[in-house]
């Protein structure tokens, strides 16, 4: 039961206005809510997915998506920034609708500024994106310009590296990808 007593669900979130600047997400039943982020915060998201994209088109393995949602649960129901998921375990995750429902291979979420936000991304969806399987999750933060890179280790989604601005970005779930650091924060504005 969350703090205030009321326990989200999937259900709820679709009776709520439609508002293209806000995003709602549950985790564990509490309704997280986010207004619509810095252009920049954008940005680096496109920049992420284009890498990403440029990769998968090169090899056929997979492909990324932005801010899909992702229904683990009727209490457990995100969209995170973006996800990277192999032809091969598409069919596994994906319902007939199209919709996700199990783990994505990767998860990459760009940190919003405030504690509240750097705690979900740190701290809630770590633990749910750890117990739900996924298999490497990325965490983008725009004002440091550095990534921390979360694998599985031991069923658990383990911190084995933070880079910075002039490091390559590489991934042993997208063999021969690699990027550098920078290039996802080059924005001229």
């Amino acid at each position: 039961m969350t703090a205030t007593g009321v326990r989200w669900t999937t259900r709820d979130i679709e009776a709520l206005p439609e508002n293209e600047w806000i995003r709602y997400e549950i985790i564990d039943g509490e309704l997280l809510v986010t207004r619509s982020p810095h252009h920049k915060h954008q940005h680096i998201i496109g920049c992420l997915f284009s890498a990403l994209h440029r990769w998968s088109l090169e090899t056929g393995l997979g492909e990324p998506s932005i801010m899909p949602g992702i229904l683990f649960s009727d209490s457990d129901n995100v969209s995170p920034d973006v996800i990277w998921v192999s032809y091969e375990h598409l069919p596994q995750i994906q319902d007939e609708a199209g919709h996700f429902c199990g783990a994505p291979e990767l998860v990459a979420e760009v940190l919003l500024p405030g504690r509240v936000n750097e705690d979900r991304d740190r701290l809630a969806k770590l633990k749910l994106y750890s117990v739900r399987g996924v298999q490497e999750y990325w965490i983008v933060d725009r004002l440091a310009q550095r990534i921390e890179i979360y694998r599985r280790q031991h069923a658990q989604l383990v911190l084995v590296e933070t880079l910075l601005a002039p490091d390559r970005l590489s991934s042993p779930l997208l063999p021969g990808f690699t990027c550098t650091v920078s290039e996802l924060f080059v924005s001229r504005f």
